[in-house]
């Protein structure tokens, strides 16, 4: 049957929105590491591309206005998945996980004598092989997992009164390509459209290389035995281990009757265990805080994301969808590099079957963003940022064979 929604495919409709469903606020989340394209019935492909834009701004301590700190940022994310027989199934996902993008402009404590401003940068990119297994009388259980591999790349500059001794510092950090592995188990009935999902990515360990320059080493202000006792120098090349963390996601759907569908999505990321430890900066840390330093970024605590969606077929052709999201956040106060804690989110979205295999999704999502305190590494509270929003836009293309 042609430009037709079935109930046991019914979770189509719902595509429109895992365009835009987890884009995440908490920590360095990004992509939510969707792995829906996986689950999906028979031979399945997608392209997907997401937009974010967010409106952060706030004061510091001195009383300054923090104009909009918050870079646009874009990502893309595909997935293609087949059947080999009634059993077994073979995936290969691209996604880009993890990111950051600040700007620090004006005239505030994050921007320097000369007018340059605290910035950064974070790119990942990840790509994950998956082997499934069906088992069970009517093979209704699923077991599946595979290895992941990915890379990582920063770029952080420190600018302004904000960050006292550490203005001027800078980092590039690039990985080479680790990995780590995905696992799970999922449920399914379709003759209700049910499908249940639980999956687990491990951390990855990326030893990494960290070009930094520290001007306050050259400044004088250091004792010249300090530096000779901690090998200190005013730029270092050495390698950093960067962990990305692990996480959970548990993917939910049902069909309430032959033309509405219910999901609900959840993730947990522990971010309290995440820190970015760059030598150079640590050590010059450990002149007032002890043998152990700081870290440049770090957070307090771990990331829950819950997001309930309906899809409803209007036409055989076209379905649409909406969904209510709370993001936890990692902490307040948050380092200032992203300083929000989680948000409340709204969305919409549309799927247009344009022929019995191939489909067009659109859909977008508006953010309350959690007004935080902007703390910089020694724990100082140096800002405030309060009554802020921003937007999640997306468009994927999708193929499917059953």
């Amino acid at each position: 049957m042609r430009n037709t929604f079935h109930l046991k495919t019914l979770t189509v409709a719902v595509a429109a929105l895992s365009i835009t469903s987890i884009a995440s606020a908490a920590g360095l989340d990004r992509s939510g590491q969707d792995v829906t394209a996986f689950l999906q019935d028979g031979t399945y492909a997608e392209a997907v591309y997401t937009y974010i834009d967010a409106d952060v701004t706030g004061n510091d301590v001195s009383g300054n206005k923090i104009g909009d700190i918050a870079e646009s940022y874009d990502f893309f994310r595909y997935g293609v998945k087949a059947d080999v027989n009634d059993t077994f199934s073979v995936g290969i996902l691209y996604d880009e996980p993890f990111g950051a993008a600040a700007d620090y402009s004006g005239e505030n404590n994050f921007v320097d004598a000369s007018g340059e401003g605290t910035n950064v940068e974070v790119r990942t990119e990840s790509i994950t092989a998956i082997v499934g297994a069906k088992f069970g009388e009517n093979k209704n259980f699923q077991v599946y997992g595979g290895p992941v591999a990915q890379r990582v790349q920063a770029d952080v500059k420190l600018r302004g009164a904000a960050y006292s001794a550490a203005n001027g510092y800078t980092t590039h950090i690039s990985t080479d390509q680790e990995y780590g592995y995905i696992a799970g188990v999922a449920y399914s009935k379709p003759e209700i459209a049910l499908k249940a999902a639980l999956t687990y990515r491990s951390e990855i360990k990326h030893t990494a290389n960290a070009a930094e320059i520290y001007p306050v080493v050259d400044s004088g202000l250091i004792p010249a035995s300090a530096i000779s006792a901690l090998g200190l120098s005013s730029s270092r090349s050495s390698s950093i281990d960067i962990t990305t963390p692990e996480s959970v996601n548990f993917d939910f759907q049902t069909g309430i009757n032959p033309t509405t569908l219910a999901t609900a999505k959840v993730r947990w990321v522990p971010w309290s265990d995440f820190a970015i430890v760059p030598s150079l900066y640590n050590g010059v840390s450990q002149l007032s805080y002890g043998p152990d330093g700081l870290p440049l970024v770090s957070y307090d605590e771990d990331q829950w994301v819950v997001e309930l969606g309906l899809a409803k077929r209007l036409a055989p052709a076209l379905a649409v969808s909406g969904t209510v999201g709370w993001d936890s956040g990692a902490g307040n106060p948050v380092t200032s590099l992203g300083p929000t804690e989680g948000y409340y989110s709204a969305g919409l979205g549309a799927k247009y079957n344009v022929t019995e295999n191939w489909a067009i999704s659109a859909g977008g999502k508006y953010l309350w963003l959690g007004d935080a305190d902007g703390q910089v590494p020694t724990g100082d509270t140096v800002a405030n940022f309060e009554n802020n929003d921003g937007f999640v836009l997306g468009v994927k293309v999708s193929y499917q064979a059953l």
